[in-house]
């Protein structure tokens, strides 16, 4: 098991981790212009034996990160994957000198909750309505490096 860079070679592994984990997945086209040319992104993969089985990726706002995604495959989760995944892109927001990061995450969604606090990202407001697949919530969650 590692956690490496996304590249574009990883895509049809990552876009089968998506359509598993999310209502209304990201295409293909999304991911391919997000690691062709989206300059703030950073996305890694999570490879067990040589195939793909979750990613995760922010975007780069000044000395900001943004958590974009975070998945892992149906088929391994609950192994603390997950875990793996945001220490990489923590990682890389440590080794570019960023200072905080923000996501949203549903706010029925008390596992990612976890994750996230277990890394020191604190609850800090509501985004109402703003998932569109089903109108929920979203918790806005920041991370501080004084934290």
């Amino acid at each position: 098991m590692k956690v490496r860079i996304m590249t574009l070679e990883d895509i049809e592994d990552v876009f089968e981790v998506e359509q598993k984990s999310f209502q209304v997945p990201w295409t293909v086209d999304a991911f391919v212009a997000e690691i062709e040319h989206n300059e703030k992104a950073r996305y890694v993969v999570l490879e067990i034996d040589g195939k793909v089985f979750g990613y995760g990726g922010f975007w780069k706002i000044l000395d900001e990160g943004h958590i974009t995604n975070i998945a892992v495959h149906p088929d391994v989760r609950g192994k603390g994957y997950g875990n793996y995944i945001l220490e990489g892109l923590l990682k890389i927001a440590e080794e570019e000198k960023i200072h905080a990061m923000t996501l949203e995450v549903r706010v029925s969604n008390k596992i990612a909750q976890k994750l996230y606090e277990k890394y020191g990202f604190n609850p800090c407001g509501i985004r109402p309505k703003y998932y569109q697949d089903n109108g929920e919530d979203a918790m806005i969650m920041w991370r501080n490096e004084k934290n």
